[in-house]
């Protein structure tokens, strides 16, 4: 980990560029950028963004390590997040408030709970792909969209109704723009208006508020309250160690974080894999073979390679609190520490032929915490990582269970920045044939999707 130092600052190399320009490439073409710059300078290197300020980005696992093992007191937050989901959200929270936060919120997303949730997203996978077209081809990311959201809402809430019907609608419109305020200077964030993004995002929010507040008095109302296992309800009987609660407001704004980034990222993985299995037509016999029988390593190591190829965020970053040596660098204080996913995710002393899409490396070896990075690391890893990962077995298992999806030979889809998250440029699109129920055929290509 980390280590507090007295050390004369040293920082690795950077490009002389003014600041302006760097922010420039890097928002404009952030992972060509970056793929230049780590040529040039190796897995660590210097640059000086609009937002973050002066910034070491970091790709070598060891230091990733390094960075996520270091304690609260000599890294905290950094990150805009925390200004669009509130005061309350754990993107806001750093040190003892942070941790205790934390401990509260983990135990409703793992363990026994994980199999009580796959039965509400088989039934909305069900749902939705009820209605998807035969022989045309089509985006999934809408699907994905509608299938983790409306997994999301019911496993936080726990039943349907009219507030769910409007949070449905609300939260994908308020996401959309909240993702991209995110990545933009504070001026964009202010109320400039009724239609500026941020005045749009504040009248989202009070509405959104609205809601919450009255299915927080609906939980408390409720005879059963003791016994619901919705994450709403646990979360409003959590206590932290003196025995206090979490406010109200507060756990709107937790609420807000579950549910805007436990829904978008994950459909968006599942768009990414669609997209990658297609273009590899023996995989999608062995993975079709292995529903079949019942098996789910294939699909654990596919789900975890779409991850490591296509990772939806790009970086995770830490601000120092106090002068900190990483590796043999000597950091300042108040100097962000940014970690390309991509760049650890490309590393070739840690993953054989890393451009190649292979999810062989992960049968039977799962991947290593400090390399294979797409929900972060250390105190601030993804509270849903476990819930995200079911989502996306139960999704995946499901659609290859219906559907025979037909292979492509067209090139990759590219990336479209979505804000926060980057998505398939083309949506995810595939084209599918329902199997056969007395019948279900395998390979090659499942039968080349039943043609």
């Amino acid at each position: 980990m980390a280590q507090p130092t007295t050390d004369p600052v040293r920082l690795p190399p950077g490009p002389r560029a003014p600041r302006v320009v760097q922010g420039i490439r890097f928002m404009a073409s952030r992972r060509s950028s970056d793929g230049a710059l780590a040529r040039r300078y190796g897995p660590v290197f210097s640059l000086n963004l609009p937002i973050f300020g002066k910034t070491v980005l970091i790709s070598d696992p060891a230091l990733v390590k390094d960075l996520f093992t270091t304690g609260s007191d000599l890294v905290g937050r950094a990150t805009n997040l925390g200004e669009v989901l509130g005061p309350g959200s754990t993107f806001s929270l750093d040190g003892e408030e942070h941790r205790q936060r934390r401990k509260m919120l983990v135990p409703p997303f793992h363990g026994k709970r994980m199999a009580g949730y796959e039965a509400i997203v088989e039934e909305e996978v069900l749902r939705e792909i009820a209605g998807w077209p035969e022989g045309t081809e089509f985006e999934t990311l809408p699907s994905m969209m509608r299938i983790t959201l409306n997994a999301i809402l019911r496993a936080v809430f726990g039943a349907d109704g009219a507030a769910f019907d409007e949070l449905r609608e609300l939260l994908p419109r308020a996401v959309e723009i909240g993702s991209r305020l995110v990545v933009l200077p504070k001026f964009f964030r202010r109320d400039l208006g009724t239609h500026s993004p941020g005045g749009t995002m504040r009248r989202y929010r009070r509405r959104y508020d609205e809601i919450i507040d009255s299915l927080i008095a609906d939980a408390r109302n409720d005879p059963a309250f003791d016994e619901r296992s919705d994450v709403l309800s646990l979360m409003l009987r959590a206590r932290y160690d003196d025995g206090s609660v979490i406010s109200d407001r507060h756990i709107a704004d937790e609420l807000l974080t579950l549910l805007t980034a436990g829904h978008e990222t994950t459909a968006t993985t599942l768009a990414w894999l669609v997209e990658r299995v297609r273009r590899h037509p023996e995989l999608l016999d062995r993975l079709t073979e292995e529903v079949d029988a019942g098996g789910s390593d294939l699909q654990q190591a596919t789900i975890w390679e779409v991850q490591r190829v296509r990772p939806v965020i790009d970086g995770t970053s830490r601000r120092t609190l106090q002068r900190i040596r990483l590796g043999e660098w000597v950091i300042p204080e108040n100097h962000v520490v940014m970690v390309s996913i991509a760049m650890a995710h490309a590393a070739r002393d840690r993953f054989d032929d890393p451009s190649a899409f292979n999810p062989d490396r992960f049968v039977g070896a799962a991947p290593d915490n400090y390399a294979w990075i797409p929900f972060g690391g250390g105190i601030r890893r993804c509270i849903g990582a476990a819930f995200a990962n079911m989502e996306m077995a139960v999704t995946l298992r499901t659609m290859l269970r219906e559907f025979a999806f037909t292979p492509t030979s067209a090139a990759g889809e590219p990336y479209r920045s979505r804000g926060v998250a980057n998505a398939p440029g083309a949506g995810g699109r595939a084209v599918v044939h329902r199997r056969s129920r007395v019948d279900l055929p395998t390979g090659p290509a499942t039968a080349a999707a039943l043609g």
